[in-house]
């Protein structure tokens, strides 16, 4: 019997984590003070869960509890609503100390946004409110064996019987509401919230990537779940105006990718301080003293600040086109600004967990050490699109003022 069929068997009561209280923070400052907080706990046995596949419960309750969770809610429906560039910020310290804890409710903030485009007002109020009460949000939108990432075969029929399978289901184990995107009897899309514990819904913890290891973002089974109507939203309405949705997205990915690099090239400083050794033409004692080592470390170090920056600015921009009614050309100004960020970020965190191994020394490469770790978490998140078709949107909006596709990869 195969592992999936092993897990399907023995899963036959998908179970809710735990509910507890969740705190409402209330500015920037504070988002950016629980994230240090969280970091700093997350660090301590990064490497651990890593190894083992252990999957980080009391960090994402953490995450949670202290409100991080809830930071994008808009005001007027009880949250913080903190800036895009703060939450690009959150993303980059928590990813930094262990980026599968970031990846884990990037999803959450994606369908927040799509929840504020495309939901009806009561909708809104239901979903923001639980949100704000520490409930979490998992993803159910990519599925296997499709033409393309847009393709879905998930059906919900006019009944309300929804029934398909999932795969890159990140964040979906940890949560409370399972959004499942899907096709209803007109071959549109639709986003239906489902409650944890719902029968035919089913959570198999099956994700074998080599990076990114303990998110948990594997396969969800849905046979014949029953969805409540005023639980289904129409999010094929989001694409019939101009809106920020795929650059809210791909801001929170860039700033995973920029905290892995941080975290690389932190990990990179104190080994050449600390373990490796210089090498004999270098006539050094120490091989934090080897010039070469030194102009590489610094090169890293702005090529790192100059992603940071390009995050930054992309923040920024998002900020400033969402204060005012969005068009097709701030929408367009939006998804370009984070696309150039999303290349630089990119770079740089392949760049940096690479080089690592060659500033360090092969002693770095030992397993007791797990410094693969920075490398297999980059090149794994940062194939969730290709950087490759940044460059061609950046280039034709700059050359011939072609705006971006819209959808969540741009």
């Amino acid at each position: 019997m195969s592992s999936l069929a092993d897990a399907i068997v023995q899963s036959d009561l998908d179970i809710a984590p735990l509910l507890l209280p969740a705190k409402i923070l209330r500015n920037d400052a504070q988002a950016i003070k629980a994230a240090h907080e969280l970091a700093q706990v997350a660090r301590l046995h990064a490497d651990k869960r890593d190894r083992q596949r252990k999957l980080p419960w009391s960090e994402i309750e953490q995450f949670t509890r202290s409100g991080l969770g809830s930071i994008s809610i808009p005001r007027e429906y009880g949250g913080p609503q903190v800036s895009f560039v703060t939450l690009a910020k959150v993303f980059a310290i928590i990813s930094a100390a262990d980026p599968a804890l970031g990846q884990i409710p990037q999803n959450q903030f994606g369908i927040l946004n799509l929840i504020l485009g495309s939901a009806t007002e009561a909708q809104k109020r239901h979903l923001f409110k639980s949100v704000l009460e520490g409930w979490r949000i998992g993803n159910a939108g990519p599925e296997r064996g499709t033409g393309n990432t847009l393709e879905l075969k998930a059906r919900l029929s006019a009944d309300g019987v929804l029934n398909g399978q999932k795969f890159y289901s990140t964040g979906a184990l940890f949560a409370h509401w399972v959004a499942v995107k899907a096709l209803n009897d007109d071959g549109k899309q639709v986003l239906a919230f489902i409650r944890r514990g719902t029968p035919g819904l089913r959570i198999v913890d099956d994700w074998s990537g080599f990076g990114q290891r303990t998110t948990a973002s594997g396969t969800i089974l849905l046979n014949n779940v029953q969805v409540e109507a005023e639980l289904v939203v129409d999010n094929w309405r989001i694409n019939d105006t101009p809106n920020i949705q795929g650059a809210v997205s791909q801001l929170i990915q860039a700033a995973i990718d920029a905290g892995i690099a941080r975290g690389a090239i932190d990990d990179a400083i104190d080994f050449v301080k600390t373990r490796a050794r210089p090498w004999i033409d270098a006539n050094v004692e120490r091989a934090s003293d080897d010039l070469y080592v030194i102009a590489d470390i610094g090169k890293l170090k702005i090529e790192l600040h100059a992603a940071e920056a390009l995050l930054r600015k992309a923040g920024q921009v998002l900020d400033e086109v969402s204060a005012a009614p969005l068009t097709a050309e701030s929408a367009a100004r939006a998804s370009i600004a984070v696309a150039e960020a999303k290349v630089l970020t990119t770079e740089i965190s392949l760049l940096a967990s690479e080089k690592l191994f060659e500033l360090a020394g092969s002693r770095a490469t030992l397993a007791e050490f797990n410094l693969d770790r920075h490398w297999r978490n980059a090149r794994v998140h940062t194939l969730h699109d290709p950087v490759r078709w940044k460059y061609h949107a950046i280039g034709a909006y700059r050359l011939n003022g072609t705006l971006p596709a819209r959808h969540s990869w741009i």
